[in-house]
């Protein structure tokens, strides 16, 4: 087993550039395909850049997530994921808070997010919401998802001071 701590110690998250389109690319991709995330296109991603959060080690990406706006008072974390062989080490929990940083910079109040890792959010201080309560949401990513009239995903919500 892996030193848990001195792992969580060498990640570091800042803003994806464009060098990481590639690297973003892959990892969103390897969720897409076992029906977790939504894919991202290169071109998509290059167009987006600037909402990704990376987090690397030792100069190696090895998680990623993003913040899409859906409103005035309301972002999504989206795209979160990490590498194979560096999960539950809490790279994750630092790209949320990495992210919510974001939104606090952007005077945003909500933060939600739809997943299927919900422990992972409620340990983060999200709760768990109706769907329902994000029209905004139904405009975005839900109008080209093959899971939209069966979505099995769970809405969670954090509220910011």
């Amino acid at each position: 087993m892996k030193e848990t701590i001195g792992m969580q110690a060498q990640a570091v998250c800042r803003k994806a550039t464009a060098e990481d389109v590639d690297t973003l690319y892959e990892l969103i991709k390897g969720y897409a395909e076992k029906g977790i995330m939504l894919p991202r296109s290169k071109e998509t991603l290059q167009r987006q850049i600037g909402t990704f959060v990376v987090a690397e080690i030792d100069g190696e990406v090895v998680g990623c997530g993003s913040l899409c706006k859906l409103g005035d008072d309301l972002v999504e974390i989206r795209s979160l994921g990490i590498s194979e062989g560096y999960k539950g080490q809490g790279i994750g929990s630092k790209l949320v808070d990495r992210l919510i940083e974001q939104a606090k910079e952007q005077n945003i109040g909500k933060v939600m997010a739809l997943t299927y890792e919900v422990r992972f959010f409620e340990r983060n201080g999200f709760q768990v919401v109706d769907k329902e309560i994000f029209p905004e949401k139904v405009w975005t990513d839900c109008v080209n998802c093959p899971k939209q009239h069966c979505c099995d995903e769970i809405a969670v919500l954090k509220t910011l001071n």
